[in-house]
């Protein structure tokens, strides 16, 4: 990340290494999730700039000169980017084979293939909630994105001079202003409408690049400001900009947006400005800053896996102690990656051009490979022990499904299964159950609970579904309507007397069906990490209330309400929870895998064995 560096003919300037300390020390502590850096995000933002006025310094006075060549240009960025890069990438294989679950290893082997092919900023996009999803801090190569970002940069930047050169720096500055103006505003938009793309890609992350492009331009031909008052302020004025982002800005903060302008115009400040004798120069150029600055793209590298393969290992259990020690651990790498990968493949008398290529090639396609054999061995993997029941033609994955699942509703007697994805991964169990002499529907749409009158965020006919099931029940013969859900979930978050009060009119409607037999079935326990993971660090048996998925609790206040609403309703409630946990030492164990067999697939779907497990617990009640 920010890893240009100046031509041998340009001028050293020390400050910029220590303006790449100053970036790369608030990106690591926000990753470790250290208060104070609750902006610290923007040190990527702040790297955009530098390289942006890196790269331009160096293709403008080629340029300029005659000699400059596009060769030379990806030699440069191929010796300076890819074997830290790559190495670090390798340092991850064996921890990520060890560690990881198959979900997750499908994952880290998506990011492998992006991060050979830079393309990992939009795998990202594409994948997640955002940059600032709880689930972001555990990818490894999260932090990939951004060099994605410049390498695209990379590629177009030297295509557009070698277009533009013969306008003159006039039209050509109009060009870029033009660019500019129109990635800020797309980026302005887009941090309101469309956060995660806006996050994540070179069309609104391309100004802040301009920012530095802009700064080297006006250096190469001007001169620094002569008035060193004005050299000064503006120094410490563009110093205390990112210091207020770094401090300030949160996750909640719309990003890249307006306030963009923020880091990356005092960056450019600085650049500009923290010339010898100011202040803020002899800050930035005192020797363990600029040492830091030196390995900050190693730095850069590191600290991400060092972080979140910490959080897998420990299960999310790390104390800030040891988040800062990481971080610090992170450095020590950093400067060892330095000395023996960047420094070494930087030389030509080391490393010829035809060698950093050839390496370069191969390496990509050997990682590209392993990502592409990770995926698809964590996916037979995960097959292996999972349940299938997304796959099944009554379980129902969007809305458009409500018009195409006639099928589903043309048995007429017998038992329905009415619920969500939670109660898919049920069905497998009770169609054993039924699976000689008794009629068994399944009705479960994903992330849509069995209630009347809820709207969830995913699934936006809801309600309109559970309506048409309920009128299918109506009209039909079922003896036994069995309902089950994850009943209290992020993506339906109700109060305690929300639910209740759905649930009271879910039971109403019920009661007016003469001769059917209402069962629900509570929660299952939830674990707050994956099980896979989990079993390979832990016992068979866990406590809930250390891997419980809500803080809350609020999976044991199902239990409580369905009890009390069996006072007034006429329906069967069976806990899940109550019957295959067991109580010792005033703690609730739950299993988490029976004979080496995991019950859960994820943090509380049924896998195959877990549902035939539940449902024969099941069976005397619903039978």
């Amino acid at each position: 990340m920010g890893v240009a560096t100046c031509s041998d003919d340009m001028k050293y300037r020390a400050e910029i290494d220590g303006l790449r300390a100053l970036a790369v020390f608030p990106v690591i502590f926000f990753h470790a999730g250290l208060e104070w850096f609750s902006g610290g995000f923007v040190g990527v933002d702040v790297f955009f700039v530098i390289s942006g006025y890196l790269i331009t310094t160096i293709i403008i006075s080629e340029m300029a000169e005659g000699n400059f060549s596009i060769v030379n240009f990806y030699e440069r960025r191929a010796r300076r980017i890819l074997p830290a890069l790559f190495f670090v990438m390798a340092a991850c294989l064996p921890f990520a084979w060890l560690w990881l679950s198959p979900s997750d290893l499908i994952d880290f082997g998506q990011s492998l293939v992006a991060v050979s092919t830079f393309s990992s900023n939009i795998l990202f996009w594409m994948e997640s909630g955002g940059y600032f999803d709880t689930a972001a801090e555990l990818k490894p190569l999260l932090h990939t994105w951004s060099l994605a970002v410049e390498e695209q940069y990379y590629v177009l930047f030297p295509i557009f001079f070698f277009l533009t050169w013969r306008l003159g720096i006039k039209w050509i500055l109009i060009l870029l202003s033009l660019v500019f103006f129109v990635s800020l505003v797309v980026a302005q938009w887009g941090a309101y409408n469309k956060p995660s793309a806006t996050f994540f890609l070179l069309p609104t992350r391309g100004w802040e690049l301009l920012v530095g492009v802009f700064a080297a331009f006006y250096l190469k031909y001007n001169t620094y400001l002569k008035s060193h008052t004005f050299n000064q302020v503006l120094s410490l004025l563009g110093f205390s900009m990112i210091v207020y982002s770094i401090v300030s800005f949160d996750d909640s903060t719309p990003f890249p947006s307006l306030y963009a302008l923020i880091p990356t115009l005092g960056t450019g400040l600085l650049i500009l400005s923290a010339v010898p004798k100011t202040f803020i120069h002899k800050l930035l150029s005192l020797k363990p800053i600029v040492g830091i600055g030196l390995v900050s793209y190693s730095a850069y590298l590191w600290h991400q896996p060092l972080l979140a393969f910490a959080r897998h290992r420990l299960l999310g259990e790390t104390s800030e102690a040891l988040l800062i020690a990481l971080c610090i651990a992170a450095l020590g790498m950093a400067w060892f990656s330095w000395h023996f990968v960047e420094k070494p493949f930087r030389s030509t008398q080391i490393f010829k051009r035809e060698t950093v290529f050839a390496l370069s090639f191969s390496s990509t396609l050997i990682f590209a490979t392993m990502g592409w054999y990770l995926i698809h061995q964590s996916i037979s993997t995960e097959n292996n022990w999972s349940s299938d029941v997304r796959q099944h033609e009554c379980f129902l994955q969007g809305d458009e499904e409500i018009v195409h699942a006639a099928s589903c509703y043309e048995a007429k007697d017998g038992v329905l299964l009415w619920g969500d994805s939670h109660a898919a991964s049920l069905s497998i169990g009770l169609r054993e159950l039924y699976a000689e002499g008794t009629p068994f529907t399944q009705l479960t749409q994903s992330a849509c609970p069995p209630m009347l009158d809820i709207e969830v965020g995913l699934r936006k006919t809801c309600d309109q579904i559970n309506r048409r099931i309920l009128n299918e029940v109506e009209k039909s013969n079922y003896s036994k309507v069995i309902l089950h859900a994850a009943w209290v979930h992020p993506h339906y978050p109700m109060s305690k007397e929300e639910f209740k009060q759905k649930m009271i009119l879910t039971l109403r409607a019920l009661q007016k069906l003469n001769g059917v037999q209402v069962f629900i079935v509570g929660n299952v326990p939830r674990w707050s990490w994956h099980p896979y993971q989990i079993g390979k660090f832990e016992e068979d048996y866990l406590t809930i209330s250390q891997f419980q998925y809500y803080e809350d609790k609020t999976v044991f206040d199902v239990d409580e309400i369905m009890v009390g609403l069996q006072r007034d309703y006429d329906f069967e409630y069976f806990s899940v929870i109550n019957s295959i946990c067991t109580y010792s030492n005033e703690k609730r164990y739950c299993p988490l895998r029976l004979s080496n067999r995991y019950i859960y697939k994820d943090w509380g779907h049924l896998t195959r064995y877990g549902s035939d497990f539940v449902a024969s617990f099941l069976a005397p009640v619903i039978k």
